[in-house]
């Protein structure tokens, strides 16, 4: 009988227990790890996508950014065994993509201003008008075509504030301070001026230079203004940041 009862006792089935020792089951598991997994919570489910989209317009930005840096290249590249007009239509499909990515996408904190891809849309629109009349003249002219876009773009923000140097600085420092929006004015006003030199300097180079000479300036010499201009402003930055903060003790 003793060893029956402990045999009965020993065996895995289902045996009472005092309150503050869990029950065991018919596996020797605890019932709470027989429970499903629980699923993610929704905040958890809802930041994937928003992480992908954030993912996929980065990857956009920096693709169309790439494109248009080569840009000169290619176009001089494929013009003759294409033709201008495959060229001009590839760009104005690519333009129309990265307007329609922009449009519909949910705005997000890194993203670039509602003007810029309205400046986008009109620069893919005035492209399209000028292949119908020139194809190879509307290939030439789509650097100008692009900074008069920019041009438009920064000096709404002029008009309609916070100007556009401003609402990139706030990015960065949400509680940009008045004389950091005067300094921001100042240097989108910079930026607006540089757009039409250099876009004057593009359609000169597309109207009346070699098809080699407007390669070089659009390729090379107009990045080089741009990463002089950056570079300056960065400078001047740094100045004016140490002098609004004054001497340290």
């Amino acid at each position: 009988m003793i060893g029956r009862g402990a045999r009965r006792s020993a065996s895995p089935s289902v045996a009472s227990e005092s309150p503050g020792r869990a029950v065991m089951t018919t596996r020797g598991r605890r019932p709470q790890d027989l429970r499903p997994a629980a699923s993610p919570s929704p905040p958890l489910q809802a930041e994937a996508p928003a992480r992908r989209a954030l993912r996929w317009s980065s990857a956009s930005s920096v693709a169309f950014g790439l494109l248009s840096l080569a840009y000169p290249a290619l176009a001089l590249l494929l013009a003759r065994p294409l033709g201008p007009l495959v060229v001009v239509a590839a760009l104005c499909a690519v333009l129309a993509l990265r307007f329609g990515l922009s449009w519909l996408k949910r705005p997000g904190p890194g993203d670039a201003p509602a003007a810029m891809t309205l400046a986008a849309l009109g620069a893919v629109v005035t492209l399209a008008g000028a292949a119908a009349l020139d194809a190879e003249l509307a290939m030439r002219l789509y650097p100008a075509f692009m900074n008069a876009a920019m041009l438009a773009a920064f000096a709404q923000t002029l008009i309609r504030p916070p100007s556009m140097i401003e609402r990139f600085a706030r990015l960065r420092e949400p509680a940009l301070s008045d004389a950091g929006v005067r300094y921001t004015r100042r240097v989108t006003m910079v930026w607006c001026a540089f757009f039409l030199l250099n876009g004057l300097a593009a359609a000169a180079t597309a109207l009346f230079a070699s098809l080699g000479a407007w390669a070089l300036y659009n390729r090379l010499s107009a990045y080089l203004l741009i990463g002089a201009l950056m570079g300056g402003e960065l400078a001047v930055r740094r100045i004016v940041r140490r002098s609004a903060e004054g001497p340290q003790a």
